[in-house]
């Protein structure tokens, strides 16, 4: 399991933005916050933060309850900031219960948000 993931960013204000609307789906929460970083918590106890610095090219998947909280996700990566790199959908190639879709941040990151319910 992973404990948390922090990546570095060129604008944390932007940053903030798409991730407190992109995250919120996946039931994660801002538990803090300044100019140089933001840090978000699942119930679960995962964490994921951003700092400023400079970006490096990464791909993670945050996981979804529902194909409901995929399909939010990508729009609302979309809505702020985010680039299409693959809409929602069943991933046949992975599993056969494999609902994700996948989103560029506006630092370049590849992230997915995935379902492995039926």
């Amino acid at each position: 399991m992973i404990d948390h993931i922090s990546l570095t960013v060129a604008d944390v204000a932007k940053s903030k933005k798409f991730y407190d609307a992109a995250l919120a789906p996946l039931g994660f929460v801002e538990v803090a916050a300044n100019e140089n970083f933001v840090m978000y918590r699942h119930a679960d106890g995962s964490v994921f933060g951003v700092s400023k610095g400079i970006a490096a090219p990464i791909h993670f998947a945050f996981g979804a309850p529902t194909h409901d909280a995929v399909k939010e996700f990508y729009d609302e990566a979309l809505a702020f900031g985010g680039t299409d790199n693959g809409a929602p959908g069943i991933r046949e190639k992975y599993a056969p219960t494999y609902y994700a879709a996948f989103v560029i941040d506006p630092d370049g990151y590849r992230i997915e948000a995935v379902c492995h319910a039926k």
